[in-house]
């Protein structure tokens, strides 16, 4: 049995859309999985997401790091 709590929705629908683009090399899908985030996800999302991945981020992808990283840079 597993001790660790569930991952929050977003984070993974966040795992989900970083599977979708693990054919692209890891600057790409990380940019694909921003672009989807920003065009596709409602702003409370994004940052429960943000938020997440800032205490520590436990159990999101690679690419969703990178992506919410890029999400940062350009929402300020």
């Amino acid at each position: 049995m597993s001790t660790s709590a569930p991952l929050p929705p977003e984070c993974r629908m966040a795992n989900d859309i970083a599977r979708a683009f693990r054919h692209l090399p890891d600057d790409q899908a990380a940019e694909a999985v921003a672009s989807h985030l920003r065009r596709f996800w409602d702003p409370r999302m994004r940052t429960r997401l943000s938020r997440f991945a800032a205490e520590g981020a436990a159990g999101l992808s690679p690419e969703v790091m990178a992506a919410v990283g890029l999400l940062a840079c350009t929402e300020g």
